[in-house]
């Protein structure tokens, strides 16, 4: 099934002076002018190519690739303010639009933001800067430990705010954070936790996903042991900690944070106590 503002797989129906029709099935010939052809290519040959409207809103092929497609978010640059909204530059002859209502705060000529891509009810693919109103529409499917790509959106008192894969909002914790981070900035990351509201936890290491994962099991296992009570805190001095199990102050408190998030532990001035299950 084709869809606008992505990449298609056509076959070449025919060459006219101009350029080549492509087999668009229930949408037609569509044209792939010769400046953006690859050389050689003949009647019968598969293409990737980037479906949009061009200036006169026809319906057109590229194998130039843009900077954002359909149903993802990238930081873009206005390049004009007009009387109809924002354009900005994704790499295509034909700018893209981000209308006032789709304008979170007015943007401004010259300047980036991070803007969300959409097929609106006018069929037109268009931006908006209102990322709330286009994120984290669907259920969160991911599993601790998965890998994934994030956007780097605002920074806030507790770390970062990032888009996940281009579909859901998380929170990168500033105690995760060893590199300064711009908003924009794309990078791997890895699923910390899925809470019960949909609201994800990110990490920036696998490693340290995989030590605290490990961490929190060792700390139930000793609580088991010790008759469901241990005197240590996230207060507790780092040679205490150490001295029990061999981590950091900061490794130790991410995994009785985890814990306790998940109501198996309860914290008191006196130590951590194991919550009956």
């Amino acid at each position: 099934m084709l869809a606008l503002g992505k990449i298609n797989n056509l076959v070449v129906k025919k060459q006219v002076k101009f350029g080549f029709y492509l087999d668009g099935l229930s949408w037609g010939e569509i044209l792939l002018p010769n400046n953006v052809a690859p050389a050689g290519l003949a009647i019968g040959d598969q293409l990737d190519v980037f479906l949009y409207l061009d200036s006169e809103d026809q319906l057109i092929a590229t194998t130039e690739r843009p900077k954002i497609k359909v149903g993802e978010v990238a930081m873009l640059k206005v390049v004009a303010t007009t009387k109809v909204g924002a354009f900005v530059n994704w790499g295509l002859k034909k700018d893209l639009l981000v209308p006032f209502s789709e304008q979170q705060i007015p943007l401004k000529e010259g300047q980036s933001y991070l803007l969300y891509c959409y097929v609106d009810n006018s069929n037109r693919i268009v931006a908006s800067s209102k990322l709330d109103r286009h994120l984290h529409k669907t259920v969160p499917q991911y599993r601790p430990g998965d890998k994934v790509d994030i956007i780097i959106s605002e920074q806030t008192d507790i770390g970062y705010k990032a888009v996940v894969n281009h579909q859901h909002w998380g929170v990168l914790y500033q105690s995760d954070v060893f590199k300064p981070l711009r908003r924009g900035d794309k990078l791997p990351a890895y699923i910390a936790k899925v809470r019960d509201d949909d609201k994800i936890d990110l990490r920036l290491s696998a490693s340290t996903f995989k030590q605290a994962q490990e961490l929190t099991a060792q700390v139930l296992a000793k609580l088991e042991q010790n008759g469901g009570k241990l005197a240590l805190t996230d207060k507790s001095a780092p040679e205490l900690i150490y001295a029990q199990f061999g981590v950091s102050k900061k490794a130790f408190k991410q995994a009785i944070g985890s814990l306790y998030k998940e109501k198996k532990i309860v914290i008191s001035d006196a130590g951590i106590i194991l919550v009956k299950q």
